[in-house]
């Protein structure tokens, strides 16, 4: 069963969450404070965390931040917060969608259903998840980086990225598809979240050998995950 953690400090807010996610079929766990959900977290390691920024301990980003030090479990913010500026703070710390108060909690379920579709792969696929171009290797289902066998820190969104482009090598992509097929369509941010994301993924592939690939930018146009080696 899905399990999913609400950290959420409004009473009312997290238990009107719970019953809707219960009737998904999901199990719920629920804490009131960041320290409450980080102890939940590694309590019970969710398939999901529903992260609400404004938390009277320490505040979602800190959380966030602790979790993605830790996994690559999928995270919603939650916040009155409601500025491009915040939305981009949050995806760009490792969230996986943001989500503006007030919602409705259908809105919210329908927004885990999308990530959760968007992080669960087939085990049919999974047995041919890993993609190497020389010595870069990408694995979908550890969710890992490697050149030349070294582990490659990266952020989840930027993971996402790199797995879609290195899944269309030498294709040029829009930023608009990108968005469309990294972020979803219900991202409300600009497309300066493409850009940025890219140069953390270029700097995280600072090692990898120019003869091999390269991220190349496709003036007025996107990007390109050009290879010059075999998988």
């Amino acid at each position: 069963m899905t399990t999913i953690l609400v950290i959420e400090d409004e009473e009312a807010i997290n238990h009107v969450l719970r019953v809707f996610l219960q009737r998904e079929g999901w199990h719920v766990i629920q804490a009131f404070s960041g320290n409450e959900g980080i102890d939940a977290y590694y309590d019970h390691h969710p398939d999901l965390i529903l992260l609400d920024v404004m938390l009277p301990d320490r505040d979602g980003w800190s959380v966030l931040h602790e979790v993605r030090e830790e996994s690559q479990c999928p995270i919603l913010m939650l916040t009155a917060l409601g500025d491009v500026q915040h939305r981009l703070t949050g995806l760009n710390s490792g969230a996986d969608d943001y989500i503006t108060k007030p919602f409705i909690a259908d809105e919210v379920v329908a927004r885990v259903h999308a990530v959760l579709r968007r992080v669960t792969t087939p085990s049919e696929e999974r047995d041919n998840s890993t993609f190497t171009y020389g010595e870069l290797t990408i694995n979908e289902s550890t969710r890992d980086v490697r050149i030349g066998g070294n582990i490659v820190a990266i952020l989840p969104r930027d993971f996402k990225l790199l797995l879609y482009l290195a899944r269309n090598p030498n294709q040029t992509l829009t930023r608009e598809q990108l968005l469309e097929n990294v972020w979803g369509q219900d991202y409300e941010g600009t497309d300066r979240a493409v850009d940025l994301s890219v140069k953390r993924i270029r700097q995280a592939l600072k090692d990898w050998s120019d003869d091999e690939g390269e991220l190349t930018t496709v003036r007025g146009m996107g990007y390109q995950f050009r290879v010059y080696t075999k998988k």
